[in-house]
């Protein structure tokens, strides 16, 4: 029951509300509505939802002078001090009591659905809000009765702190020149050219074909050392058409091999 000294709050009220008289239950069968005189209520009133504490009262009132009528505590939900119908959700059977802790079973009847839910609602959220307050009771009891964490320091214990020192940050080093790495460029930022060898062969000397196989011949670089001077006397031969002697007479006619120098 309710603790003296707490204060009541009001969760809930209809003004309009029907009691019935109900016949015993006669087996463990549900509550039916259609067994009552729906039409011809034994009492008529307000309802007024009240909490002191952890417990609701479920109070029927006169509409005009507030007069209690009767009330049924309630300490769980659901519970038998508060029942469903089983053929209608707007009816519910209650388990009121008086002052002396007799009790009866009453029928009680909304005339809107919508009254019906905000009353199962109210109901409801009070004692979610029951089962909360007890849960955080049971863990701070616990919480004193357990094992409290020693975080206290030892006999002889020391702790070191480091203060502003942060992580050096790893950069890579410059490998000398003996190493694998590239050397950096020049100041002038070009590099020069490596020196011409002086045992590179120029073999890729192509004649010009504008002009005649004698001046391909005579035009040849004499610095490159490895032309070969023909000293065969029958070299003209070898090399295509070149000019007969002024003294001579009529030129001999020449062998094929100047088309195939010219298109060499």
């Amino acid at each position: 029951m309710a603790a003296e000294g707490e204060y009541e709050s009001i969760l809930c009220v209809k003004p309009d509300v029907n009691v019935y008289r109900i016949p015993p239950r006669a087996s463990n069968r549900a509550y039916r509505a259609a067994d009552w005189k729906l039409d011809t209520p034994d009492w008529s009133g307000r309802m007024r939802i009240t909490a002191k504490g952890k417990v609701a009262f479920i109070k029927l009132e006169d509409k005009i002078s507030g007069e209690l009528f009767a009330q049924a505590p309630v300490t769980e939900y659901p519970d038998i001090a508060v029942e469903t119908v089983s053929d209608s959700s707007r009816y519910f059977v209650l388990r009121i009591q008086d002052d002396s802790g007799r009790s009866a079973f009453i029928g009680v009847g909304f005339g809107d659905r919508g009254d019906a839910f905000d009353f199962n609602v109210a109901l409801q959220d009070h004692f979610k809000w029951v089962k909360q307050e007890n849960e955080i009771s049971k863990n701070a009891h616990l919480g004193d009765s357990g094992p409290k964490l020693d975080l206290g320091f030892k006999d002889g214990q020391t702790i070191t702190l480091n203060i502003g020192q942060g992580k050096r940050r790893d950069k890579p080093r410059p490998q000398s020149s003996g190493g694998l790495g590239l050397l950096p460029p020049p100041p002038g930022g070009k590099i020069a050219p490596p020196p011409p060898s002086s045992g590179t062969s120029n073999h890729n000397t192509v004649p010009q074909t504008g002009g005649t196989a004698t001046e391909c011949l005579l035009d040849l670089d004499s610095s490159n050392s490895n032309t070969v001077v023909q000293s065969n006397p029958n070299a003209d031969l070898l090399w295509g058409d070149f000019s007969a002697p002024a003294s001579s007479g009529p030129p001999a006619a020449q062998p094929q091999s100047t088309t195939n120098w010219i298109q060499f």
